[in-house]
C-alpha cells in the first residue's frame, strides 16, 4: 500500500467513474506535496518502495521538477527507442545504418544523488541503459557527453565526429541544427557529404516541420526520420511508418491515459474521456497514470488523433503554450502550419520563430507579433506577414473574427538577428540539451527581451 493510495482510497476504485471521483487531475505543482516526501527518501508514497532515479527537469514555476523513475517503469523508456528503429528497419528494409556511428545529443550522463537515489537529466540517465550491441558505435565520448556547457560540447562534438562515419543523428531539432551549422562551417561543405552515409535522422520534443527546409538545406539531400514522443514522465508514443501521418500511441507500456478536449479543460469539472471515446482531430490534453506512480498527471502537452486504427497522435502544442490574449484560442499546431504554407514555393527559410500578443500598441489596433529569425529573408516582409496571416485565418475561425470585426489587425513580423534566440536561451540559463523555445506565449516575457536589445 501506498501513502497516495490510502490517501486516495484506492481500495474502493473498481471502475473508471470511481478513480475520477477520487483522484483529481494534478500538475507538478498538485503533485508535489508527495514528490517531496519522496525525494526526501520516503518509502512507498507514491508507488511502492523507493524510485531508481530522478529525472530532474527545468520547472517553470516551482524551480526544478523530479520525476520519479521506476524499476517498473525504467525499461519502457528504453524499449521504445529501440522498438521505434526495428519498426523502421521492418517497414523499409533498410538496416545499413546499423553498421555505421550513431549520435544522441542528449544532457550529461553525470548522475548526483538525492537521499540514496540517483538523479539527472532523463537523456543522461539513458545514456546509463544504451544496449552494448550499440555502445561500440555510439558517440560522442563519454568525457564529451559530460560536458556542461552546451556550446563547448557542441564543438567538442565536432571535433570528434567530423571524420567519423555517422549513419544516425538524434536529438532535438533546434540543437542537432546547432551542431550542423558548426560541421557545415568547418568542414565548407553540407552535413550530407560530409557524413556521406548519415540517412536516418531521430528527433523528438519539437515539430519538425517549421525545419525540415533548413535542416534539408545544411544536410544537402533529404534523410529519413522517425519521431519520438518521450518524456520524463513516460514514452508515450514514436512514428512506427514512414508512410503514415503521426506517432503509435503506445497502450501497454505501463500508461493509463485519459484525454480532456482542450477547450474544456479551463472549465469547471471537464470530462476526462478513456482511449476508447476519443475522436479524430479533436485536441487533448493528454492524461497519464504511470508505473513510476504519477495518478491523472497533466503532463502539459496536446494531442490529436491522426488514425484510431491503430491509434496514432501527433502533439499538437502544450496547454500552457497558447495565445488567447482576446479569445482567439491559438495553438502551436496552427502557427507552425501557417508558417510552413507561407513558406511553400519560395526560398524563404527559418531558423527559429516564436509567436506573441501586442495588446497595447503605441498606435492602431492589438496585433500578434511573430519574432523570426531568417536564414533567407522574404523579399517583401509585410506580404509574406500577409501569407502567414491567411493561413492562420483559413485555420482558426476565432482569430478570423477578430480580424473581420476589426478587433486586432493582421499580424506584424519582427525579424531577429542571427542567433538571436541562443541568446534568449542563453540569457534565462536554459542553452542546449532537452530545453525547447516556446512557439507560442500568452504574454510578452520573450518579446521584450528583443524589445530590450533594439
Amino acid at each position: 500500500q501506498t501513502q497516495f493510495g490510502k490517501d486516495h482510497d484506492f481500495g474502493a476504485i473498481k471502475r473508471h467513474s470511481d478513480f475520477i471521483q477520487k483522484v483529481p487531475v494534478r500538475d507538478y505543482e498538485g503533485l508535489k506535496y508527495y514528490v517531496d516526501k519522496v525525494v526526501k527518501g520516503e518509502e512507498n508514497v507514491l508507488w511502492k518502495g523507493k524510485p531508481l532515479y530522478f529525472a530532474k527537469t527545468s520547472g517553470t514555476t516551482s524551480g526544478a521538477k523530479y520525476i520519479p523513475l521506476t524499476k517498473e517503469s525504467m525499461p519502457f523508456h528504453i524499449q521504445a527507442a529501440g522498438n521505434a528503429i526495428l519498426s523502421y528497419i521492418h517497414e523499409t528494409g533498410k538496416a545499413d545504418f546499423v553498421s555505421g556511428k550513431m549520435i544522441f545529443l542528449q544532457g550529461s550522463p553525470i548522475l548526483e544523488e538525492k537521499n540514496g537515489i540517483k538523479l539527472g537529466r532523463l537523456s543522461g540517465i539513458v545514456a546509463h541503459f544504451v544496449p552494448k550491441y550499440l555502445q561500440k558505435n555510439r558517440m560522442p565520448s563519454w568525457e564529451t557527453n559530460c560536458i556542461e556547457d552546451w556550446e563547448t560540447k557542441v564543438n567538442a562534438i565536432v571535433e570528434e565526429t567530423i571524420k567519423e562515419n555517422m549513419s544516425v543523428i538524434s536529438g532535438i531539432p533546434s540543437w542537432v541544427q546547432m551542431y550542423f551549422e558548426k560541421l557545415k562551417e568547418k568542414a565548407n561543405k553540407p552535413v550530407g557529404e560530409i557524413f556521406k552515409n548519415f540517412n536516418l535522422f531521430i528527433y523528438g520534443g519539437v515539430n519538425y516541420e517549421p525545419y525540415r527546409a533548413k535542416f534539408e538545406n545544411l544536410i544537402g539531400r533529404k534523410v529519413d526520420s522517425i519521431e519520438l514522443f518521450p518524456a520524463s514522465e513516460g514514452f508515450f508514443a514514436y512514428q512506427d511508418s514512414q508512410k503514415e501521418k503521426g506517432m503509435l500511441l503506445l497502450l501497454n507500456s505501463g500508461i493509463f491515459y485519459e484525454f480532456i478536449k482542450a477547450d474544456e479543460f479551463f472549465t469547471e469539472n471537464p470530462k476526462r474521456y478513456t482511449i476508447g471515446e476519443v475522436e479524430l482531430g479533436v485536441n487533448y490534453v493528454l492524461i497519464i497514470s504511470t508505473n513510476a506512480g504519477l495518478w491523472a498527471y497533466n503532463i502539459g502537452d496536446t494531442i490529436q488523433f491522426t488514425s484510431l486504427k491503430p491509434y496514432r497522435v501527433i502533439v499538437s502544442g502544450r496547454i500552457k503554450h497558447y495565445i488567447s490574449a482576446f479569445g482567439e484560442h491559438v495553438i502551436g499546431k496552427e502557427v507552425e502550419s501557417a508558417l510552413k504554407e507561407a513558406m511553400e514555393g519560395t526560398d524563404v527559410r527559418v531558423n527559429e520563430f516564436t509567436v506573441a500578443p501586442q495588446i497595447t500598441p503605441t498606435q492602431g489596433l492589438p496585433y500578434h507579433e511573430w519574432f523570426i529569425e531568417f536564414e533567407n529573408e522574404p523579399e517583401n516582409l509585410e506580404d509574406f506577414a500577409l501569407k502567414i496571416d491567411a493561413a492562420m485565418r483559413k485555420q482558426n475561425v476565432y482569430y478570423d473574427d477578430l480580424i473581420v470585426g476589426n478587433v486586432l489587425r493582421t499580424l506584424v513580423i519582427t525579424s531577429v538577428p542571427k542567433n538571436g534566440f541562443q541568446d534568449y536561451m542563453k540569457s534565462i540559463g536554459k542553452l542546449g540539451g532537452q530545453n525547447k523555445l516556446p512557439r507560442l506565449s500568452n504574454d510578452r516575457k520573450i518579446a521584450q527581451f528583443f524589445e530590450i536589445k533594439e
